[in-house]
Formats: C-alpha cells, structure tokens, sequence
C-alpha cells in the first residue's frame, strides 16, 4: 500500500532505510526540525541544519523515488535558551520559501516551562505572519498531558490560529481528544516505547475514528522503528479494518493536511499489484 510518513527524522536514518521505505510503498515523507542528539551552541548551526533538510535530503530520497518535505523550527528542547532561540526564528524567513517546505515545526514544549511557552508563541507568531501550517511538538510521558493543555490553550488564544492548518503530534490515548475536538489535525508515533506502539495506535483509531488523524515513526536518534507504519497497516489488516480505512489513515489524511501548503507536490503513486 502507498502510504506517507509525515513525521520521520531522515537525519538520523541511514540511507539503507530509504530503500526499506521505498520497498513498503512509501511514496513522501516529511521531516520536522528537531535536536540534533546535542545541543547546539549558535544560530549557525541551524543555519547548516536547515540547508541539510531543504538540499541534502530531498537528493537522498529522490534516490529512491520518495518525496521529501521539511519544517523549520528550534525545538522545545533547545528553547530553554531564549537568546539563541530567536536568533535561530530569525534565520527561518530565509527558508521559508524553499520547494519542500511545509511549515513551522515541530514546536512545541519539552517540561513545560514558561521560557519553552514563550518561544512555542513567537514561533507562532512567524507561522501566523506568514500563513505556514503548524506542527505541534508534544511533550513525553509525565508532562504530556499538561503540556498538551498547555499547547492548546496557547492556540486558541491567538485568534490568527485556524484549527485545520495545525496538527498536534505524538497525541496519546488521555490527549487525543483535546486536539481533535479543539478542531486540529492529530498525528499518533508508533515508537517501541514512550508513545505509541501500533497496537496502541489501532486502539486509538477503534476509539476515535479516522477522522484528521496520521500515524507517523519519527524515526530519530532513540529507539525507534523507520517502518513502524507499514507495522501499523499490518495491525489494521489483522484486525480486520477494510483497505479504504487503512489507505484514510496511512495515505488519505496526511494527504488532505499537506495539501493546505503552497509547496506541497502530489508523489507519485506506485503500482500496488
């Protein structure tokens, strides 16, 4: 089955996992900014960063007939520092009109502290300026919940925001809910711990609907599994989902969402016979 991955950390990955990828009929991938697996020291650095996810990567998965598309953002992780981070905002209009880029993300918070929030909002101040889709960087395991909260206030605070052009990832089963029902778009990560496996996923989906939902591996420097949405479609099949369900999920949403992006170009679909 044709699927997208929309949240996959390519600079991480080794080429061989393209192949794999291309080979389970993916067809686009898109990668948000995200750490490095340390901390950077200087806005040139993501100056660097940023022309690795707009030139080197797209070559790399052309290679294999998969199309790449990037988010721009200094993550909630490295936001603690305000200084550095609105250096690195500064960098982004620079980017922002590059073929391939969807938006700003994944912002987001990391523990929920009030510089994260203030640079979550003057992240998204730029993306109300310049009229990006949004992704939304949720934090992990004992601050996920409140940080979601966090997050969702915060956008419905800013009356700029429109609910459709965003999508709140890693969404959980006691969070998923708040994002939906606030109007946004809700991306789930199949990660062998701290998120969701795809058993966890299809529960989800069981509870919910497939309504503005994704599924998506982030694949980053952590424990985590590149093919964990094909994992995801085999789950589905088990318990019985019929294709056009899978196909909303795995293909179909990401499609819609992405759509909404100027820079946004159809893949081209593979013959599944």
């Amino acid at each position: 089955m044709n699927y997208i991955d929309p949240h996959i950390h390519m600079i991480s990955r080794v080429t061989d996992d393209y192949h794999r990828m291309a080979r389970c009929g993916c067809v686009a991938i898109s990668e948000p900014a995200f750490w490095a697996g340390f901390d950077r020291g200087s806005a040139d650095g993501f100056r660097d960063y940023f022309r690795h996810l707009v030139e080197v990567e797209p070559k790399r998965a052309a290679q294999f007939g998969i199309q790449h598309y990037s988010w721009l953002c200094i993550n909630a992780k490295e936001a603690e520092n305000v200084s550095l981070s609105r250096d690195v905002i500064a960098l982004i209009p620079e980017f922002l009109n590059t073929p391939g880029v969807l938006g700003i993300g994944e912002i987001g918070l990391n523990k929920n502290t009030p510089n994260e929030a203030i640079i979550f909002q003057e992240h998204l101040d730029l993306a109300m300026k310049t009229d990006e889709l949004v992704l939304i960087h949720t934090p992990h395991l004992e601050d996920k919940l409140k940080g979601t909260r966090m997050i969702i206030d915060m956008l419905k605070n800013d009356p700029r925001v429109k609910p459709h052009r965003v999508c709140v990832d890693h969404v959980e089963e006691h969070t998923v809910r708040y994002a939906l029902e606030g109007g946004f778009w809700c991306g789930m990560t199949l990660y062998p711990t701290s998120k969701c496996t795809p058993s966890r996923a299809v529960d989800i989906l069981e509870m919910v609907g497939l309504d503005r939902i994704m599924a998506n591996s982030a694949g980053d420097w952590g424990k985590s599994d590149p093919l964990a949405v094909p994992e995801l479609i085999l789950e589905m099949r088990r318990r019985g989902h019929p294709e056009s369900a899978i196909k909303k999920v795995v293909h179909d949403n990401p499609l819609e969402f992405f759509r909404q992006s100027s820079r946004w170009q159809e893949p081209a679909l593979r013959n599944e016979s």
